[in-house]
């Protein structure tokens, strides 16, 4: 902020270099950047990211289908317990049993499904999620969850915008710094070992 107040105060000093201009125009320009660009990346990014999980939204809820599953009898094993990521924490799957439904084509299908309630007996009924064929499935995602990813996705790309251009601007600014120093390395070797006092008397 200080070299882009420079702009202004810089522009008529007898004292201004340069590289003190061109670090207060790329000041400038780096803060018109992160005000106006960055935010619009990531509500670009943010937008595409929803519109691209509602289409796959759509597509799982015209494939997958509940239906209800029959306990036929309890299988061995115990309740398996999963980090659910759309929660943040742990959750039982259920306990597995062998169980049979009817598939959204009409074919009839038993199998061991794993998410039957801890206290399903059998002859207990639960819910599963099938594709066309009657194969078990996940759930859809719904959309809450995807409007969450496609928020927390612009807010990245809109972060990693923010950090390229500060990069930039931190590079450009060293090289700056670079030659400033480089100048003035000259001009203390033609100064002289004596400061300038060179032929005084002193």
């Amino acid at each position: 902020m200080r070299a882009v107040v420079g702009l202004r105060r810089w522009r008529h000093n007898p004292l201004r270099r340069k590289t003190d201009l061109v670090e207060a125009w790329v000041a400038l320009g780096a803060l018109v950047l992160l005000l106006l660009a960055v935010p619009a990346i990531g509500w670009i990014s943010g937008t595409a990211t929803d519109e691209t999980l509602r289409r796959t939204i759509r597509a799982q809820h015209e494939d997958r289908h509940r239906t209800e599953a029959r306990v036929v009898r309890l299988a061995t094993g115990s309740a398996r317990v999963m980090y659910d990521p759309e929660t943040s924490a742990e959750r039982e799957t259920g306990r597995p049993v062998i169980a049979k439904w009817t598939a959204p084509d009409g074919s009839r299908h038993t199998e061991a499904v794993r998410s039957a309630p801890a206290t399903a007996r059998a002859g207990d009924t639960f819910p599963v999620w099938t594709d066309r064929g009657g194969e078990l499935t996940g759930r859809p995602t719904d959309l809450t969850t995807a409007r969450t990813h496609a928020v927390l996705a612009g807010i990245g790309v809109a972060a990693l915008a923010a950090g390229v251009v500060e990069a930039a601007r931190r590079l450009v600014v060293r090289k700056l710094n670079q030659r400033r120093y480089a100048r003035l390395d000259l001009a203390w070797a033609q100064a002289g070992p004596d400061w300038g006092r060179t032929g005084a008397g002193s």
